[in-house]
């Protein structure tokens, strides 16, 4: 049974973690500082997030496990005690503002990469190279083959395990385990480079085990890639991309789907310059991501449905996940604007009760229902969620009729500058490596 086995997964990363999360506490006798301290905080909030979708997958199929609400407790308190005690306050360092340059490393192995990744490519450290083409007089005829070729356990010092795959369409399952860090995808552009799959859930396939491609092993990077998930929306929950990977970047990809489209499951990501379609709930999980100068495009849902463009579900008052969307575009997709945005179209509904959504510096267009927020059902998670705005444009960004639930919040630079790539997800510190243009604070 697919819940299963997505719980075999699940507690096999928790005890991964937990393994972490115990030598970097003995590590030390004093307050952890950044970047360690984030990292011991992620750990442990991911814990919390595999145990939530392992309960979750059970439940759905009448499976009782009852230790599990035990591990639960257990898990929440470590965190609090992290969170309040041994790092109180939860300090973050904030960064200058400001773009950085990453560092130029010039690799000769380079030069066999088709122009479109060669200009990014020359700021990157690589290790090795392998190419994908279809057509042949390739190491690879298929993505999977060249993942499954790929090394274990690169710690990032000596570059990443580089796959180029052509262009083409790609009619392929890929999973990149948890053990396979620092791998590095390059396309040949969105619509180039497809990648394409139609499970969704049901009898067969959870929603997690859904994905067209899931990705868990750390400091993942993605380019120039088109993701797909064509179950369409009248077979209701289809990912299109599941990440689990900390660390990790997709930038220049299209992620298309419908209901539960982008499933930013767990850990630290970041999205710079990518498509997001969708109509459900299509990005949704408990990562702590941040979506920089994204295009993020509402389709049409089916009939008597809404579309809710996030449904995060932090659990935990003290887990350091979240979006945050900066400098995006938020749009009706092509279908849904033939047909006039007569579809009701929200920026977020709480997955759970501490669901955290902060929207700022972006474009909201006349699609955004001026309630701009919806509810999951009553007034679950009304007082304890946190969702913001802070300086949008557009003509969804008005604010005078938004929601007044004591959970939304209208904030100024002070607090919004807590969701910026330095704050939120330590970016300043990892990001130079994927050579991926970031912003580290405000646009402007």
């Amino acid at each position: 049974m697919s819940a299963l086995e997505d719980c075999l997964l699940l507690s096999g990363l928790n005890i991964e973690y937990l393994d972490s999360a115990i030598k970097g506490l003995n590590n030390t006798n004093s307050t952890l500082l950044d970047p360690n301290a984030d990292t011991l905080q992620t750990l442990l909030s991911a814990l919390l997030t595999n145990l939530q979708t392992c309960t979750d997958g059970l439940v759905a199929n009448n499976i009782t496990i009852p230790s599990i609400s035990d591990c639960s407790k257990l898990y929440s308190v470590s965190l609090a005690l992290y969170t309040n005690a041994w790092n109180p306050g939860g300090m973050r360092h904030l960064f200058h503002n400001g773009s950085v340059s990453p560092r130029v490393l010039n690799n000769p192995n380079l030069k066999s990469i088709r122009p479109g990744g060669c200009r990014l490519l020359q700021t990157v450290m690589v290790y090795d190279i392998v190419v994908v083409d279809q057509n042949g007089g390739s190491n690879y005829n298929t993505i999977g083959a060249a993942v499954a070729a790929a090394p274990k356990y690169l710690d990032g010092t000596k570059g990443y395990f580089l796959i180029y795959v052509t262009a083409g369409v790609y009619n392929e399952y890929i999973s990149i385990a948890p053990s396979q860090s620092y791998l590095m995808i390059i396309g040949d552009g969105i619509g180039q480079t497809v990648i394409t799959g139609n499970r969704n859930a049901g009898p067969v396939w959870s929603t997690f085990s859904s994905a067209t491609f899931a990705v868990g092993g750390q400091g993942f990077v993605g380019i120039g890639l088109t993701i797909q998930n064509t179950a369409g929306a009248i077979n209701g929950q289809a990912v299109a991309l599941r990440n689990t990977a900390d660390l990790s970047v997709f930038y220049q990809c299209s992620i298309e789907g419908y209901q539960d489209t982008l499933y930013a499951h767990s850990m630290r990501q970041f999205y710079r310059d990518c498509n997001i379609y969708g109509t459900v709930d299509f990005i949704f999980g408990n990562a702590a991501a941040v979506f920089q100068d994204c295009s993020i495009y509402a389709q049409v849902p089916l009939r008597g449905q809404g579309n809710t463009i996030t449904a995060q579900s932090r659990s935990d008052p003290n887990q350091n996940t979240g979006f945050s969307f900066q400098g995006c575009q938020i749009k009706a997709g092509p279908d849904l604007a033939a047909i006039g945005n007569v579809v009701p179209t929200f920026l977020g509904r709480p997955w759970m009760l501490y669901s955290r959504v902060v929207v700022m510096q972006s474009f909201l267009d006349s699609l955004i229902n001026p309630a701009g927020w919806s509810v999951w059902y009553g007034t679950y998670g009304l007082s304890t969620l946190y969702y913001a705005e802070y300086a949008n444009w557009g003509p969804g960004s008005w604010t005078g009729n938004r929601v007044t639930w004591p959970g939304y919040h209208l904030i100024s630079n002070n607090d919004a500058i807590n969701f910026t790539v330095s704050a939120f997800i330590i970016g300043d510190i990892w990001l130079w490596q994927t050579g991926v243009p970031y912003n580290s604070g405000f646009l402007w």
